[in-house]
């Protein structure tokens, strides 16, 4: 059962029922309070979940102490579907609206005392993991695969699509597996095939969410399996150490920031880079689908006497496509800003599959 699924019976008890709740005009009892009278009978007390011969029905019950699964999710998602039933989320319509029941204030501080059952501080909280850039990465590790999009124009012009899978371990780290496959054009001929694969390793180092930030260091291992002499890899194997910091801002604003280096095994072409990306997201509704405009600004430069530095900007849309917010799509254009000689736009694209809150056909309806 997925983490979202589940999401589906952690409210059912919220209001004892939607028929029978009163709505409560200046409700100000603690979430605390709120989850002992009306979420502990079938939640229990230490959160664990009651036996299926108290409650009366067989799907399971979440483990709010489970901290892999509690972490994971904003807040503002399990208030939506307390909020507004099942079917705001695409789950069963069995999952009832409390929002005539309860007030959002008395909810979202139900699930702010549900939360406390994780009493591990080690795992980010979901709000930290903010939407996606097309170029720069991420602090909050992941349980994605991503399908990326490269229309390169000019005069050699190239297709590349980067198969990306992304897996969480523990309650800070993630590795990932990145496959490319490119096609080029030079001299009126186009040459495809497997481009250089990519491993890497992410560590959280800190985290926070009552300052709304998160820092990570990552290690990526590009192997030289594309062939150089098509323009499709490197031909050397290149170590590319960087950090990653997420911030959240007022509004549903974000930041996101970057820095490493790319350091081949030849010693050929060390470069350092820096990357931003800022960003909003607005709901399209009370709990609907988000959109979220971004631009990136990303810096390069050869580490090297006298080299330039090659500076690119690329404005973007992120928008979720399922009820369940865990299908996306992204779309944006990387412009050349200096050192344009030989340089030409690209049309960037992304398909991402938030796979550990349920399946490509779940969570549409």
């Amino acid at each position: 059962m997925t983490a979202r699924v589940v999401l589906l019976v952690v409210f059912v008890a919220l209001g004892v029922s939607p028929l029978t709740a009163q709505p409560r005009a200046g409700d100000d009892r603690t979430g605390r309070d709120l989850y002992r009278t009306a979420c502990a009978a079938c939640h229990g007390a230490d959160g664990r979940g009651a036996p299926q011969s108290t409650v009366g029905f067989d799907v399971p019950l979440p483990d709010f102490s489970d901290c892999s699964f509690s972490s994971r999710e904003p807040a503002a998602d399990w208030l939506a579907i307390a909020h507004d039933g099942g079917p705001v989320r695409a789950f069963d319509r069995r999952m009832p609206a409390f929002g005539e029941a309860l007030s959002v204030e008395a909810i979202a501080r139900a699930v702010d005392h549900v939360k406390t059952f994780c009493s591990d501080r080690a795992w980010p909280q979901g709000e930290l993991n903010m939407p996606r850039p097309l170029v720069t990465e991420k602090a909050y590790p992941e349980d994605e695969a991503v399908v990326t999009s490269t229309f390169a124009t000019g005069d050699d012009r190239a297709v590349s699509h980067q198969f990306l899978y992304e897996r969480r371990f523990g309650a800070r780290n993630q590795f990932e597996v990145a496959v490319p496959l490119a096609a080029r054009q030079a001299g009126g001929v186009w040459q495809s095939g497997l481009g250089d694969v990519a491993v890497a390793i992410k560590r959280v180092l800190a985290h926070s969410l009552a300052r709304g930030a998160i820092l990570s260091v990552t290690g990526e291992l590009v192997l030289p399996t594309g062939k150089e002499g098509q323009g499709l890899g490197s031909g050397t194997t290149v170590f590319e150490p960087f950090v990653t910091y997420g911030q959240l801002l007022p509004r549903n604003r974000f930041l996101h920031l970057q820095a490493g280096a790319e350091l081949p095994a030849d010693r050929s072409g060390d470069e350092a880079f820096w990357r931003a990306a800022v960003g909003q997201t607005f709901e399209q509704g009370r709990f609907g689908r988000a959109w979220s405009p971004m631009v990136e600004l990303l810096g390069a430069r050869d580490l090297e006497a006298g080299a330039a530095v090659q500076w690119d900007v690329v404005p973007q849309m992120q928008v979720t496509l399922s009820k369940r917010q865990h299908i996306m799509i992204s779309g944006g254009v990387r412009f050349p800003v200096s050192a344009r000689t030989g340089r030409h736009p690209q049309v960037i694209t992304y398909f991402l599959w938030d796979w550990f809150d349920g399946g490509l056909r779940d969570g549409w309806r």
